[in-house]
This record gives structure tokens, C-alpha cells and sequence, in this order.
């Protein structure tokens, strides 16, 4: 591990990733006046549980340190309301810390600058930067919801090199290998929420939850169902307390009361065309909690996003086979001119297993 403090702090913010929602995933190093020794670490722990900050100051006491004069560095503003637990800014101050060092300024309109007022007013002296761009992206859900009260929408799409998702008669598994698809779980696994359409559910019948990456707690399903025709002896329905939220466009009584039977809980949000209303879906959500969505829905349901312009990034696995003609990634054609294609921005792109892994995103849509 590296030794910048900042480093350690990101790496142990990392550690959070899928069991912090809907917080974000904040990691903190307390370091002695001397700048190298490491009184006490932690990271976020889940929801109602202990912050970054209250975690090291434990880790400190537990090893018999006294944090007095120390420097806290953190990958977020420590925050300065009560929710479910106390201001981290005072418990920081109250410990003697003498030095906050964070990467961000909290975007939650309960923070937004007053746990650094806060810290200040206490004589803690403040600095800010380093490691901004990397606690960001850790974090880029939560600064989604904040800003612009939607969660960050990426979207996995499994394709042959030819960009074919299933055949011409719906067959789709398995085009990509184990390892593919174990990596696959593990974006889940970071999710607040995983997304399908009525489309998947009634042709693959799937469960749809984490299972070959571990995960605290499984994220909520959500279907987009407009007419209610997902059954109720669905697969979906077989993963122990796991919430199921489908949205629908219609009314329908009694299969509205065979769903919610099942555990389901059922929200109406009508649109244009008989179908769900997709942007009132994102906003519904984030007034859930959800930070980042995770899409996994054919090629009709991933298009309808796309046209609206509710995708964000994309995640996708190229598998070394070709297909030829079948079920593309995105119903958004035919278009007349090169010009109108949708443009996007390739980032990490590495090999799983024998497959491709590719990152690629809207460009200027992480400026919020």
C-alpha cells in the first residue's frame, strides 16, 4: 500500500463499495503530528452504522493512541448534521485532531461546507484536494443523487464482437465466459439498485440478484413492468429479503394484488405512449436512496433510456464469437447520418477472462 496517507484513505474507501447505500464510501487515516505513524483508520460502514471518521478514531483508541494533535485525512467532508449518527466534524474536534485533510466538499445540502465551518470555528485547521478525482468517481452515485436528484445510470450490456446481445429467437446465455460473468456481479454488488424491463423478465426468467461476488446486503430489483404481466411465480421472487419495485403504467387491479402478494411493492408513474415514465422512475428512485443504478433489460428498454437521455455510462463485455443477425445492444436506429449516432468516451478497457471489459461514457456527463 502506498504511503501517502490520501492513498490509504482511498483504498480503505473502496472497501465500502456496495455496503454503504445510500452514504457514500468514505475511507479516514489518522496520522500522528510526526506525518508517518498511523493512529487509526476505517472506512464507512453500512447505513446507520458508524462513519469513516468515528471508525478511525475507534481503531485509534482501541490501539491506545492518542489522536491529539493528529491529522485526519478523509475522502469527504466530514459531515455536520445528525442523522442516524452524529456530526463526525465535532467528534474530530472533540478528539483533539488538530488537521482535516479531505478530498471533497460534501454535496449533500445538509453538509455542503458547514462540517468545514464547523472544524474551523473549532480551531481544526482545513485543507482540501488531494485525491479529489479519485474519491469522485468512487463516489460518482452519491454526487448524481445530490446534484441532480437522479442516480448515476450504467448501463451492462453482454454482446458478441459483432454486437449482437441474444439471437434472432432470444437466446442469450451464455455469449460471454464464467469470468465475464463473475466481474459482472461485482458491479451489482456496487449498485443501490439493479434495473430490467418486462421483456427480460418473461423471456430469461431471472433471478437478477448478486451471487458470484460477495455483497452485504442484496441490492433492490426494479422492473419496468407497464402493464403488470410479470408473473408471480417469477424467479425474481426467489431471493430472500431482497425489495422488488416495479414501476407500471397501467392499472391492473388484480394482478397489481397478485404482485404485491409476493412481496412487491407496485408504483404507478404513466408516460407518454402507455409505457413507464422513465425520468419520474430516476427520480422516484433517488428519493429512494439509490446512488447508482445498474441496467440490465433488453434492447427496446435500453434504447427508450438512451433516447431520453437517461444513460450515463456503459459497461460492457465483448465476447470473441460472432452471431451474426440477432438482438442488437440499443433500439435507437435506423438513423439517416453518421452525425446523429450516439458519441461516447472509452475509459478502462482490460481483458476478463476471454472476454473484453469496456467502460464508456456520455461525454460531460460526470460535470455535476
Amino acid at each position: 500500500m502506498s504511503d501517502n496517507p490520501m492513498d490509504q484513505a482511498l483504498a480503505l474507501a473502496a472497501r465500502a463499495v456496495g455496503h454503504t447505500e445510500p452514504n457514500p464510501r468514505v475511507g479516514c487515516v489518522i496520522v500522528a503530528a510526526d506525518g508517518r505513524t498511523v493512529l487509526g483508520q476505517g472506512h464507512t460502514q453500512p447505513a446507520g452504522q458508524a462513519h469513516a471518521e468515528i471508525m478511525a478514531l475507534r481503531d485509534a483508541a482501541a490501539r491506545g493512541h492518542d489522536v491529539r494533535g493528529a491529522t485526519a485525512w478523509v475522502t469527504l467532508e466530514p459531515c455536520a448534521h445528525h442523522g442516524r449518527t452524529g456530526p463526525c466534524c465535532d467528534a474530530l474536534a472533540s478528539a483533539g485532531i488538530a488537521r482535516v485533510v479531505a478530498s471533497l466538499t460534501d454535496p449533500n445540502p445538509l453538509v455542503a461546507g458547514q462540517g468545514f465551518a464547523r472544524l474551523r470555528a473549532a480551531g481544526v485547521a482545513v485543507e482540501t484536494g488531494p485525491g479529489a478525482a479519485e474519491a469522485r468517481e468512487l463516489n460518482i452515485g452519491f454526487f448524481s443523487r445530490m446534484v441532480r436528484g437522479r442516480p448515476w445510470v450504467r448501463m451492462k450490456i453482454a454482446a458478441s464482437l459483432d454486437g449482437q446481445t441474444a439471437l434472432a429467437n432470444g437466446r442469450s446465455q451464455w455469449i460471454t465466459g464464467e469470468a465475464a460473468r463473475a466481474d459482472g456481479h461485482g458491479w451489482r454488488a456496487r449498485a443501490g439498485a439493479l434495473l430490467t424491463g418486462i421483456g427480460t423478465v418473461l423471456d430469461d426468467d431471472p433471478r437478477l440478484d448478486v451471487r458470484l461476488a460477495p455483497v452485504g446486503k442484496q441490492p433492490p430489483l426494479v422492473v419496468v413492468d407497464s402493464r403488470l404481466h410479470t408473473p408471480p411465480d417469477a424467479a425474481l421472487f426467489g431471493v430472500p429479503q431482497r425489495p422488488v419495485w416495479i414501476y407500471a403504467a397501467e392499472q391492473q387491479p388484480e394482478a397489481q394484488a397478485a404482485l404485491e402478494a409476493r412481496g412487491a411493492h407496485v408504483t404507478h408513474l404513466p408516460g407518454p405512449g402507455g409505457k413507464v415514465d422513465l425520468a419520474a422512475l430516476l427520480r422516484d428512485l433517488a428519493g429512494r436512496g439509490v446512488n447508482e443504478l445498474h441496467v440490465e433489460s433488453g434492447f427496446k428498454l435500453n434504447g427508450s433510456l438512451l433516447r431520453e437521455g437517461l444513460v450515463d455510462e456503459f459497461l460492457v463485455y465483448l465476447a470473441p464469437k460472432l452471431l451474426g443477425s440477432g438482438r442488437g445492444m440499443v433500439n435507437i436506429g435506423p438513423l439517416e447520418e453518421l452525425a446523429q449516432g450516439v458519441a461516447l468516451e472509452f475509459g478502462p478497457c482490460e481483458r476478463v477472462g476471454a472476454d473484453l471489459r469496456m467502460l464508456a461514457r456520455i461525454p460531460g456527463r460526470a460535470v455535476f
